[in-house]
């Protein structure tokens, strides 16, 4: 296997962890709180021993207050093993019987000495014959290496608070396999769920390796969703950004081209899959092993109740009732992020031929949809070719993606912002990016933070859940499991957006701080990087602003704010603004803004600013279109 997928048993960590609560509900009945869930299996060491059986019971869900859920639907986790005795003194591991699906392949194999592990957070005993505080008990939990210390983030909303604290969690506990997996149910690596957790994981901390082989695992093993699989270019394109490793993007480039699906490509520049299932030795090349295996897309997920046999909540599923076409406006947002990102890469190796021919291929897609698949009247983009129906996914990855001409920026995030949080978790990273990109951080921070009804992160801790689901509610996705990573959207939103601290040049030598803290009062984040860590805090106060930034040695940044006042001091001398941009040195800066929002820049002029100040050469250059965010 290659380097950068090998398997090393010494990134592993287990973890004892001992109850954060105990409480005795009959006489040798116990309830046990762990506090969290993670993966693993329970030990218990008792200083007596025990002849009779004694009962165990594991659980993610609680039925009644102290009460572990024996049948909690859908992929929750329960289970109920019989301990035949304790033996004094010795470590007793619960031995949990196997899932078949997700410990048989294709799932992702654990290492033989891990046994047999599940999520939970709860435990009952039954019949325990010793007393409780003659018993230790611990939740031995399994992880890849993870550095605790390496982020935090805190500020005065106490939603924002718990949310990221739960996705920081989930992206710890769902590393046990060594790779980015969906979740417990098949414990299988997808291209788009490895993506959001990527992105989130290196935003609480700077281990690479992770996504390194997950990456690696998808050259190989590719799965069926057209869109999954273009993520893989956004996979190979985000790693380069925080790790500056060229080497990878070498050594993969020719079957990322070919990722792109470009061999697809219509006269007019945009793809359909159709094809593509009739093209044996293209899926070959693409890594499908199995001929017979079905390209279809996806657009999100559950798709709508006739499709997927369930009673859902809503008969569309989560796609908005989106009308698949064979050409259809998601896939091709999705083609257009690639070429994009290709040229990009192509440009930071050199290749300037493959730059200019993939940027030529991305400026023809941008045309072809903005005249084919865009409604003048509506101000809308409609779901594909020959639909009139016009759905939340239509619209929201068009503009994340930089795709919506500045003259209808305004109609498709109207429509946008009515129809609120129809999409899944999955589809939030979407939909939360490209409003924080173009001026809609309150309303985006909004859904974050919603804790009224059900399709929010808020239910899932109100469900109870430490980790987050696979979709907002069971009723949504009745097979759901609570331990899915492509639901940790809010960690990398928090970092990337709301306090916008993003990569300024490939590795993180620089960065940009963009912060969009809205109606925050205070708030203190530390952001891991190759090079360190960056500790930020803000305070508002009624006539100023402070920021205090610390960057590590050798890292220099630029600090963009739409709430740039008149009167403004950096380490406390009054400085030059230029079009809203403060330069950071190493060490700490101390930035104090006074008469906030006398001055807030229009779209126009962070389009010049990003145009000016962040290309990196003409292919970028060309390409860089809107955003402060979009940088290389």
């Amino acid at each position: 296997m290659s380097q950068e997928g090998g398997f090393i048993e010494g990134d592993f960590e287990s973890t004892l962890i001992k109850p954060l609560e105990i409480k005795e509900l009959d006489k040798g009945h116990y309830f046990i709180d762990f506090g969290e869930a993670f993966f693993g299996t329970l030990i218990i060491r008792s200083n007596y021993s025990q002849d009779q059986t004694l009962t165990v019971h594991l659980g993610e869900k609680l039925s009644a207050p102290w009460r572990i859920d024996r049948k909690p639907g859908g992929t929750i986790r329960y289970q109920e093993v019989e301990l035949a005795n304790l033996t004094p003194g010795q470590m007793t591991v619960v031995m949990l019987p196997a899932d078949k699906r997700n410990t048989t392949p294709p799932a992702i194999l654990l290492p033989d000495s891990f046994g047999v592990i599940i999520p939970f957070r709860y435990c009952e005993l039954e019949n325990l014959q010793p007393a409780i505080d003659d018993v230790e008990i611990w939740q031995k939990a399994y992880h890849y290496r993870f550095n605790d210390q390496a982020s935090f983030f805190i500020s005065s909303d106490t939603v924002l608070n718990s949310i990221w604290d739960m996705c920081k969690h989930t992206i710890k506990a769902t590393s046990f396999t060594g790779y980015y997996i969906d979740g417990d149910r098949e414990r299988i690596p997808y291209e788009a769920d490895a993506f959001i957790n990527q992105l989130s994981h290196y935003c609480v901390d700077s281990v690479y390796s992770l996504a390194r082989r997950t990456n690696a695992y998808f050259m190989e093993h590719p799965t069926w969703p057209t869109e999954w699989l273009l993520h893989t270019v956004l996979l190979f394109y985000y790693d380069y950004i925080y790790t500056g490793d060229a080497c990878v993007l070498e050594r993969n480039y020719e079957l990322l081209k070919l990722k792109t699906l470009m061999d697809l490509e219509r006269e007019d520049g945009l793809i359909s899959s159709v094809p593509l299932n009739e093209n044996d030795e293209l899926k070959r090349k693409l890594g499908f092993r199995n001929p017979d295996t079905q390209i279809r897309d996806i657009v999100d997920w559950p798709p709508a109740q006739k499709d997927t046999g369930w009673k859902l909540a809503t008969a569309e599923g989560e796609r908005d009732g989106y009308d698949l076409k064979a050409v259809n406006t998601v896939v091709n947002a999705f083609y257009y992020q690639n070429l994009q990102l290709m040229s990009l890469m192509a440009a930071h190796l050199g290749k300037i031929e493959d730059s200019n021919l993939f940027r030529e291929k991305a400026l023809r897609v941008y045309g072809t949809i903005n005249a084919k698949l865009f409604d003048q009247s509506r101000g809308v983009y409609v779901d594909g070719e020959g639909s009139e129906h016009a759905s939340l996914h239509a619209n929201m990855l068009p503009l994340a993606f930089d795709l919506v001409p500045e003259e209808h920026i305004e109609t498709v995030i109207s429509f946008i912002k009515s129809r609120g949080m129809a999409c899944s978790v999955y589809g939030a990273q979407y939909l939360l990016e490209g409003l924080y990109k173009y001026g809609e951080a309150a309303y985006a921070t909004h859904l974050i933070t919603d804790t009224c009804g059900d399709r929010n992160w808020w239910n899932m801790l109100a469900a109870g859940s430490t980790m987050a689901l696979e979709a907002w509610d069971m009723k949504y996705k009745p097979n759901l499991d609570w331990n899915h990573a492509w639901g940790t959207a809010p960690a990398n939103m928090i970092t990337r957006y709301i306090w916008g601290i993003t990569p300024a040049a490939p590795g993180f030598s620089s960065v940009l701080i963009s912060p969009n803290l809205g109606d925050l009062n205070f708030s203190r984040i530390k952001v891991p990087t190759k090079n360190g860590v960056i500790l930020a805090s803000y305070q508002k106060k009624e006539k100023q602003v402070i920021y205090e930034i610390e960057l590590p040695p050798e890292m220099s940044g630029q600090f963009i704010s739409q709430d740039m006042g008149k009167i403004i001091q950096l380490n406390d001398k009054s400085v030059s603004v230029d079009k809203g941009t403060l330069k950071l040195e190493s060490g700490l800066n101390i930035i104090k803004i006074y008469n906030v929002n006398d001055k807030v820049w229009d779209h126009g002029e962070l389009v010049e600013y990003a145009q000016e100040k962040f290309a990196r050469s003409d292919a970028s250059a060309a390409i860089v279109r809107s955003t402060r965010y979009y940088k290389y």
